[in-house]
């Protein structure tokens, strides 16, 4: 997994990088296969910004978070990135049970006897 930090506008402190690679170790857990993920930060008067996009197999998710503090506005986006890929992942998975094939099998087998 690649991480990319910019800032603009500023320049983004070690603490700050730190405490966001770390946020996005979590995202990993739910899913091994993100390719890339870059994560842009900006400050408007009062209002400090963070954006993320994660790049997965087949698709992006992309997600905006804002506050009065950076670190409230990472831990934002990285419950909004999380809940994303959660539901991404779900939406791929296989939900046809597969007891339900063997017991089509078995019908099968029980009607040539």
């Amino acid at each position: 997994m690649k991480v990319n930090i910019v800032g603009h506008s500023f320049d983004i402190t070690p603490p700050l990088k730190t405490h966001t690679e770390d946020k996005l170790q979590r995202l990993h857990r739910h899913h091994d296969r993100i390719i890339n993920i870059d994560i842009h930060f900006s400050i408007e008067k009062l209002k400090q910004t963070a954006k993320g996009t994660i790049f997965v197999k087949g698709t992006k998710l992309h997600a905006e978070a804002s506050a009065n503090d950076m670190y409230s506005s990472v831990d934002s986006l990285v419950d909004m990135l999380d809940k994303q890929l959660k539901r991404y992942k779900e939406k791929m998975t296989n939900h046809h049970p597969h007891h339900a094939r063997e017991t089509i099998a078995d019908l099968g087998e029980e009607e040539q006897l």
